[in-house]
């Protein structure tokens, strides 16, 4: 059994977030959703700038089982991206949490984080679909 980082929040498509500060949070894949996926062998980055909506899709993970698409978990723009992973996707398997965050926003509406899991509802949800 997983068990979630209390400090973050996590929507329902499987992305956490970690508040930086009172504009901007990183963003990255669950631990579940990087194990659902298996070896990671392409990461598809955001554009800096980019203006997103909330539940828009970011980003694309690749595995070697499947792709799946990251989706935005609040309105922003992206001010940064984590760079190392077009080298080293597999940071996402190994450290989902730290070194495998993929990018950063600024957001627009600090109210929408509200709508987000904490830790123990998220871990809620993954039990639900098991």
């Amino acid at each position: 059994m997983n068990t979630y980082p209390k400090e973050l929040l996590y929507s329902t498509t499987h992305e956490w977030v970690r508040i930086e500060n009172d504009q901007t949070i990183t963003v990255g894949i669950t631990d579940h959703a990087q194990n659902l996926l298996g070896d990671l062998v392409f990461v598809e980055l955001p554009n800096l700038n980019k203006a997103i909506e909330m539940g828009e899709e970011i980003a694309v993970v690749e595995s070697v089982k499947t792709a799946a698409d990251v989706y935005s978990p609040v309105r922003g723009s992206v001010i940064g991206v984590n760079e190392t992973l077009q080298n080293m996707p597999g940071n996402v398997n190994a450290d989902p949490y730290g070194e495998g965050w993929l990018f950063k926003l600024k957001i627009i509406d600090k109210n929408e984080l509200k709508k987000l899991l904490d830790a123990q509802k998220y871990q809620k949800l993954v039990e639900s679909h098991t």
